[in-house]
């Protein structure tokens, strides 16, 4: 498993090792010992799987309590994928990090409890996967606007379209609106 730091503290890309040939390839995408070795010691209680067509963001999600540290993957398709700090101790506090996530590059991104989270669909469709460290409340749901100018996500979106948003994502709060955490 390869292991690279991104500029917001303790959000890391992975990629694993994949072993391909003529007949297709195998990866390992968990495994608790190798997470323990990298210093992930980390218990997930919920696995998820999403599916959407170009054009579709989902977030910028985050839960107030039962806060969710995710491990998150796109099994077909690609995806600009967002973490953005929302911890007020932290260095990167406020600031924003996106990847591309594909099933040709295998990354996978672990994004912490603390971070909003949400993403963008770059291909024609995109199955995306992530593991919780803990189980959606929607009682302590927040979305935080997903173009708020204060964050200023700089999302692939082509000139001229907007992306397609769920209810909940086009009523999102703008940065100094929402709760924050220590």
């Amino acid at each position: 498993m390869n292991v690279e730091k991104t500029p917001l503290q303790d959000v890391l890309l992975l990629t694993p090792r994949v072993f391909g040939d003529e007949r297709g390839f195998f990866l390992e995408s968990w495994n608790a010992s190798t997470f323990r070795e990298l210093g992930l010691d980390i218990d997930f209680v919920q696995d998820n799987h999403s599916r959407s067509a170009r054009g579709i963001l989902r977030g910028l999600h985050y839960q107030t309590a039962h806060t969710q540290g995710k491990l998150v993957r796109v099994v077909a398709g690609s995806v600009f994928d967002v973490a953005v700090d929302l911890r007020q101790s932290s260095p990167s506090f406020g600031q924003w990090y996106g990847v591309e996530l594909s099933a040709e590059n295998h990354h996978m991104l672990w994004v912490p409890p603390g971070f909003a989270h949400g993403f963008y669909v770059t291909s024609e469709m995109a199955d995306f996967q992530y593991k919780c460290t803990d189980f959606y409340d929607p009682s302590s749901e927040v979305s935080l606007a997903w173009n708020d100018p204060a964050v200023g996500v700089k999302w692939p979106v082509p000139a001229g379209e907007t992306p397609q948003l769920s209810g909940k994502d086009a009523q999102g709060l703008p940065w100094g609106d929402i709760p924050l955490f220590d």
